[in-house]
């Protein structure tokens, strides 16, 4: 099922601003997004000479607005513009969006004297705003976040939207408006987003399906944590009832339902996959982010290196492991010992790999994955 597009001029914004990141494969770039290095390079172009402004990017070029002398009225009318267009930016992200688009320079404090002025920010959103210790990965791609926002009803039924974040820079991956959270829905939206990104080194999701549910040492695997799996993606899960283990895409999601979700009635998922797309271009490409030092999530991702393969590679295993293969009640035996796994691993094969550091203990591993353990010491055996 191929991803929703986005609109023309926010799909080549995209483009060219990753295109322009140091370092950056823009023949790579071209593959995924299945254009040809001249087109790549006319929008490059085309950007860089129209003053990096969006609209360099229309397909009838249009004539940006200027004024070598702004009055103080007019100052305050883009403000106000910004503020009513986005109603949860304060001062810091409307001060750096003005200045992105090449406008007067103004302080962060005097734009928010400029809101108060205008009755558009209350006290108690100013006592809410309050610097907090954040912990990121090093590196775009190093972990996703992934997760189904909480539901919401349509008049055509419950909506489930998929989100994915790139945890070191916020860029948002995905943002799919759902009628359903099963793997025939959710497989293909990823692997769409593999094609277009790459993949990540790891993603973390939370303890409910369609990624699974951890029970006991191991988890409960499931076929979309199989196919993650066998891709080379390292699986993890938060904590259960510790949403803030995944609080990147927590956070994603409260500045969603306050700026889209919770705005209007919906009529159906094709009403708010529109409003997501247009939302999503506003989210990764316009608007500041103050954990990221006043950046746009653009300015700090980098596609990843990490192709999406043509087929699943095979399943390896060192020499000195014991391999099995899963029988049809997901339960894999050492000798005359079990393990209770998961149903969906049936006829793949998984590995016993013993613990140096402890005898008559093994690590269950399917591929680089660790599932279970298994106590020879402890476990009751079948007679």
């Amino acid at each position: 099922m191929p991803w929703r597009e986005m609109d023309i001029v926010s799909k080549r914004l995209e483009f060219v601003l990753l295109a322009l990141q140091p370092g950056a494969n823009v023949r790579e770039l071209c593959r995924r997004e299945q254009i040809s290095p001249k087109t790549a390079y006319k929008w490059i172009g085309r950007y860089q000479a129209g003053g990096h402004q969006s609209a360099s990017l229309e397909d009838q070029s249009r004539r940006p607005l200027h004024c070598d002398q702004r009055t103080p009225a007019a100052v305050e009318a883009q403000v106000i513009d910004l503020r009513r267009r986005h109603p949860s930016w304060g001062g810091r992200k409307i001060a750096r969006r003005l200045q992105d688009l090449g406008g007067e320079q103004l302080a962060p404090s005097t734009v928010t004297s400029i809101l108060h002025r205008h009755g558009l920010i209350s006290a108690q959103a100013s006592e809410q705003a309050a610097p907090v210790q954040r912990f990121e990965h090093a590196r775009p791609n190093d972990m996703w976040q992934m997760d189904f926002k909480g539901t919401f009803n349509t008049v055509a039924g419950a909506c489930y939207p998929l989100t994915v974040l790139d945890d070191h820079s916020r860029f948002n991956l995905a943002l799919a408006a759902n009628a359903e959270t099963g793997v025939a829905r959710v497989q293909p939206q990823l692997q769409a987003v593999f094609e277009r990104y790459g993949m990540p080194a790891r993603i973390n999701a939370d303890n409910g399906p369609p990624w699974g549910a951890p029970t006991g040492l191991g988890h409960n695997l499931t076929k979309l944590a199989i196919w993650l799996i066998r891709l080379g993606i390292v699986l993890s899960h938060s904590r259960p009832r510790r949403p803030q283990t995944n609080g990147k895409i927590e956070r994603f999601h409260r500045t969603l339902d306050t700026e889209v979700i919770a705005t209007r009635l919906w009529a159906d998922h094709a009403q708010v996959q529109r409003h997501f797309d247009r939302w999503r271009s506003v989210y990764n490409l316009q608007r500041p982010h103050e954990a990221l030092q006043m950046q746009t999530p653009v300015q700090r991702y980098r596609p990843s290196s990490l192709r999406f393969p043509t087929t699943l590679p095979p399943i390896t295993y060192g020499s000195a492991d014991t391999v099995v293969q899963v029988t049809e009640h997901g339960v894999a035996r050492l000798g005359r010992c079990k393990v209770v796994l998961s149903q969906a691993l049936k006829g793949l094969p998984v590995a016993f790999r013993p613990r140096h550091d402890q005898d008559g203990i093994f690590d269950v591993y399917f591929c680089h994955q660790q599932v279970a353990r298994l106590d020879l010491r402890s476990l009751p055996v079948d007679t």
